[in-house]
């Protein structure tokens, strides 16, 4: 009981310390009819209407939660941010003439990576805290393999953006964030005459062992929250993916992005908003200072917060689609939102078993490893190792013991530039 009361005292203190580091909330809604999609999900007594990814629903009067942001109304008429030094910097390329491999070796290493609490981080940026060793981007992998099944691998709009069919153009693709590179590497592989760049805070290692079968595809060390003016105008699709934890103005990232673009060109944005939801698919309401079940949905409510405190934007995901439909270059603005089971609660009877189990197998191992990933931002932001380590075994148990229904809201939102 007492080691209970000392425990609920650090999280009080905790919670108090970095209160000041919370956004002020405001609510924007969401427009009324939205494109939406779920999982076919299970079902169970007390479940929201269920439909699969390609029957598109029309939420009338639908508004997310209104826990966001402040956003000013001239939030896109920021231009001044400083160019980018280090994508251009020649100390972080191999002699190769081909643009396309980075020579990864022991001293690029060195200054790209540091080791903290047991796992590797970058060594660029002071928001972004997740690790980028081999053991994330074995995560991401097979979590991109994951979305390719659930959302298809590009936008509907993709092929068409993509096409070969103007003369003297050669069609670019830059993938923000690209992580373990799987997107941007199948682009080129899926587009070979086009140019694909992949931009993140260290070098892309897996495009060493694909290059000799890519066409031109190029890997850049940069901090995007510095500025994109170096690639103004040079690409027809700009992707990011899972990047709002480590960008400080999103707005000003679409901003950016939208002057990246060339004419009609396409950008796609997938996010989640560090959330989870229960089986009426909305936010597990958590008591504050007092460590209690469900411990999944405890534990994100803690990387929330260690997200905030660094700078992030853990409210992006739920920000994607008003952000781009208000801004002004962007036209045919989709908006997408998933809820994907974090586990294998479903019934046998579920029409879908089999399909829903497959997916939430996979998204368990992803998110159980993502607990590990963790564990360098919740430690940094000031939580006492114990309380870490209590919060991630609980978790963990939890999703293997899988009966709590709770589910990961991804959003999507992908438009073309304005012509």
């Amino acid at each position: 009981m007492r080691a209970s009361r000392v425990r609920n005292c650090l999280v009080g203190c905790w919670l108090f310390m970095i209160s000041s580091c919370r956004l002020p909330a405001a609510s924007i809604p969401i427009p009324s009819s939205p494109l939406s999609y779920m999982l076919p999900l299970p079902s169970f007594p007390s479940s929201s209407s269920h439909f699969t990814p390609a029957s598109p629903l029309h939420m009338d009067g639908y508004h997310p939660d209104d826990s966001f942001s402040d956003v000013d109304s001239d939030i896109f008429s920021m231009r001044s941010a400083p160019s980018s030094a280090t994508s251009y910097d020649v100390s972080m390329r191999s002699g190769s003439p081909a643009p396309s491999m980075y020579s990864v070796t022991s001293s690029i290493r060195a200054t790209s990576y540091r080791q903290e609490y047991g796992r590797g981080l970058n060594n660029y940026s002071e928001v972004y805290q997740l690790p980028a060793d081999d053991e994330e981007l074995d995560r991401l992998d097979k979590q991109h393999g994951m979305f390719k099944k659930i959302m298809g691998a590009y936008p509907p709009s993709m092929a068409e953006v993509m096409a070969d069919d103007t003369s003297g153009e050669i069609k670019s693709v830059l993938d923000l964030g690209c992580g373990s590179g799987n997107w941007i590497m199948e682009v080129a592989r899926d587009f070979p005459h086009c140019q694909a760049v992949a931009v993140d805070l260290v070098p892309m290692q897996s495009m060493q062992r694909y290059a000799s079968k890519l066409q031109p595809c190029r890997s850049e060390v940069d901090d995007i929250n510095i500025g994109l003016q170096h690639f103004y105008g040079d690409f027809n699709v700009v992707h990011a993916r899972l990047i709002s934890s480590g960008i400080r103005d999103f707005p000003s990232l679409i901003d950016h992005i939208s002057q990246c673009l060339r004419p009609g060109g396409l950008m796609e944005l997938l996010e989640f908003d560090f959330r989870v939801y229960d089986g009426d698919c909305r936010p597990f309401s958590l008591r504050t200072g007092i460590m209690e079940s469900p411990w999944f949905p405890r534990w994100m409510s803690f990387l929330n917060m260690a997200v905030r405190q660094r700078g992030g934007s853990p409210d992006a995901a739920s920000m994607l689609y008003n952000w781009t439909l208000q801004h002004p270059a962007f036209e045919d603005v989709v908006y997408e939102e998933y809820f994907i089971p974090t586990a294998p609660f479903m019934s046998h009877q579920d029409p879908n078993f089999h399909f829903n189990r497959a997916i939430s197998l996979t998204f368990r191992e992803d998110i159980l490893a993502f607990l590990r990933s963790g564990r360098p931002l919740l430690l940094g932001s000031g939580l006492p190792e114990s309380l870490v380590d209590e919060l991630q075994d609980r978790a963990h148990f939890e999703l293997i013991e899988a009966r709590t229904a709770s589910f990961i809201r991804v959003e999507r939102v992908y438009a073309r530039k304005r012509p």
